[in-house]
């Protein structure tokens, strides 16, 4: 990784090869913050703490191969010719909407094994897991990746950013557009709006919080992904862009259909399905 002047370390300790950077150490924070309160959700709706435990024995590391599969299949043309570097995780990589597809999918088989509600553990789980993923962009802020066009400071600065900030965005010589501070306050408000709604009677049915999540964070998604210099690239098209009008749009006519057809139950209903 290239370094600039005046950049933040993103290395936290080394002992000889081994290196322990900020970027996994915020990481880590987010998904610990996010299995604290989902156990205690969990515990209101009747989940026992150990399936939380259980889960993320197998998330984890599904979520990881499932980022890195998605980054290196839209970014083919580069890895056809070096293969060696496919599994090369450790160089960079990876793609949060492959981690969360497969968070999502290991979620499921988990509820299937274990008879669990999978509505009921999405619900429990998303406004967690969008607060995770705000404090997880910090990790790209001490890396200097994730940002935009080349900007000017005075323009930073008009927004308010502090001056700690704006330091680190000064990316080779030139000031960058934080695109990873939008995303992460708007994962941060979409956290604090679905803990606040979450437990007002007759507001959520069941899923519904995680649908809302859904929603949430493609609408935010789509719009910050525009500003993005580094995105993965389907075509002409953003990748991200697309999965994120697809979730933005699919999500609500879950929601109806889902009202309409399987009349799910009032999220603090003591009904589970």
């Amino acid at each position: 990784m290239a370094t600039f002047s005046g950049a933040l370390n993103p290395i936290v300790l080394k002992f000889g090869a081994v290196e322990i950077h900020w970027y996994g150490v915020i990481i880590a924070c987010g998904v610990v913050l996010a299995l604290a309160l989902s156990i205690r959700e969990g515990k209101r709706q009747g989940i026992a703490e150990d399936y939380f435990y259980d889960y993320l024995l197998w998330a984890i590391p599904v979520a990881i191969i499932c980022a890195r599969i998605y980054y290196v299949t839209f970014q083919w043309p580069y890895y056809v010719h070096h293969p060696g570097e496919i599994i090369a995780i450790w160089d960079g990589g990876i793609a949060i909407y492959g981690a969360i597809i497969g968070g999502f999918l290991t979620l499921y088989c988990f509820c299937r094994a274990q008879h669990l509600s999978m509505w009921t553990m999405v619900d429990v789980i998303a406004p967690a897991l969008i607060m995770a993923q705000g404090i997880g962009r910090w990790g790209n802020f001490m890396n200097q990746e994730a940002f935009g066009r080349v900007t000017t400071r005075a323009a930073l600065v008009a927004q308010h950013i502090p001056n700690w900030i704006i330091q680190q965005m000064d990316v080779g010589g030139a000031y960058r557009v934080p695109t990873f501070l939008y995303e992460s306050l708007w994962d941060l408000i979409g956290f604090a709006l679905l803990m606040l709604l979450r437990h007002r009677p007759h507001l959520f049915k069941r899923g519904e919080v995680f649908l809302s999540y859904v929603m949430w964070y493609a609408a935010g998604r789509f719009v910050i992904e525009g500003m993005r210099t580094d995105s993965l690239m389907l075509g002409s098209l953003r990748i991200s862009q697309v999965l994120s009008v697809l979730f933005f749009v699919s999500a609500p006519v879950i929601m109806v259909v889902r009202r309409r057809k399987a009349k799910p139950a009032w999220y603090w209903s003591s009904n589970k399905n």
